[in-house]
């Protein structure tokens, strides 16, 4: 068989194209695949789709493809311009590579699935490609798909913010909760967030009334934002967020009194870890303190009180579980502990509606981490498009279209 015949079949062409010749240079580390078509080939018109046009002219132009063994491969290719009797002259597309790339579906096919997995500068020195090349074919290909999005089912999301840079530089993430995915990224943290969350919804075949049941922490911005925008969803404050303002009341209460009673210093994650995640001699630490009749032993009890909350089996005894442990806050004498209960005295309704829900943003927490590990693997972005669109590439599940 003719190098150009195995060629021919490695790359699936069919007419009227065809390899027309082979160049391998083994210095320069370098195949070259020559493509040309058959004379006197009609192709269908590109915007139309209007067949049989006859060659108007052509154009040389080359794609980047998958490497033969540890040599760059190129593919070069007189592209024909047809005129179509309706169009007018149009550039054909060809089938090994989508327009205007310089790569082959293929190439991109597998630097999608490394930059899935990698930062986009690791993957652009393995594949000897420059990172902004690899980076403009990112953003196509996921600006394409969310074109594609389909949102109509969408009925209950969480919302939660992750920093995009250092400092007070934020995006808004909105997890559909039932397919896990990303399916919409904001810009800051108010409540106007929620609001262009709406018109994403619309945008793509989705609905705001649809939306059922939303998960979000204490932030009056989302609260506002879904009141306003999501007026029929029902809110569900998530537990780990509730859970993490009682025990940010504890250790306030930890860090006042070690300044009068020494043997606090150093203990903060004994009162903050949940005992059976102690080691022993965390524990015994930790029951010698209890007995010593600290503000914070006292603050811990409460802390401990409070978690039971959701260990209740139906949402009528956690009603009364909840205001005993408010009544209880209350009389403390602990300040951060008195705040602690005011704020969840007011969320209280969205705090027992877990009980109906049974959602949280657990899901959106871990979403967070792998977006965190990406940005810190890739020691920053360079905008905040460029990590959205590596958000969406890793946790969106978006229909890329991409060859497999």
């Amino acid at each position: 068989m003719r190098d150009t015949d195995l060629f021919q079949l490695a790359l699936g062409l069919n007419s009227p194209w065809q390899v027309a010749a082979a160049k391998f240079d083994a210095a320069a580390k370098r195949l070259d695949i020559e493509i040309d078509f058959a004379r006197g080939g009609r192709f269908p018109c590109p915007a139309c789709k209007t067949a049989d046009c006859p060659t108007h002219d052509t154009e040389t132009k080359t794609w980047r493809h998958l490497d033969f063994f540890q040599h760059q491969a190129y593919l070069h290719a007189r592209v024909p311009r047809i005129r179509c009797p309706d169009c007018g002259v149009r550039l054909v597309t060809v089938p090994w590579a989508r327009p205007g790339s310089g790569f082959t579906l293929l190439f991109e096919a597998l630097a999608i699935a490394l930059i899935t997995h990698m930062p986009v500068a690791a993957a652009a020195r393995l594949m000897g490609e420059h990172d902004t090349r690899l980076w403009r074919m990112v953003l196509h290909y996921t600006d394409d798909a969310l074109t594609r999005q389909d949102l109509s089912d969408v009925t209950r999301v969480c919302i939660d913010e992750t920093a995009a840079k250092r400092g007070h530089d934020y995006i808004s993430l909105f997890v559909d909760i039932d397919r896990r995915r990303v399916v919409y990224i904001a810009d800051g943290r108010d409540s106007g967030t929620v609001h262009q969350f709406k018109e994403h919804l619309a945008g793509h075949h989705g609905d705001a009334a649809n939306i059922e049941q939303v998960c979000i922490d204490m932030s009056g911005a989302f609260i506002k934002g879904v009141g306003e925008a999501l007026p029929e969803a029902q809110i569900t404050f998530d537990k780990f967020h509730a859970v993490k303002l009682v025990n940010d009341a504890v250790d306030k209460v930890r860090r006042a009194e070690s300044k009068v009673r020494p043997e606090l210093k150093n203990t903060r994650y004994l009162w903050l870890k949940n005992e059976t995640n102690l080691s022993s001699a965390g524990r015994q630490q930790l029951d010698s303190l209890a007995r010593a009749h600290l503000k914070t032993g006292r603050a811990y009890g409460l802390r401990v009180a409070f978690q039971t909350l959701y260990r209740q089996p139906i949402r009528h005894w956690a009603e009364e579980h909840l205001d005993d442990w408010l009544s209880w806050a209350m009389r403390s004498r602990l300040d951060p502990m008195k705040d602690a209960a005011r704020t969840i005295r007011r969320h209280r309704d969205g705090i027992l509606a877990w009980f109906d829900s049974q959602i949280a943003n657990g899901l959106i927490e871990g979403i967070n981490s792998l977006v965190q590990a990406a940005k810190a693997k890739a020691r920053g972005y360079r905008s905040t498009r460029t990590l959205k669109a590596i958000t969406y590439l890793i946790a969106g599940k978006l229909d890329l279209r991409l060859p497999t």
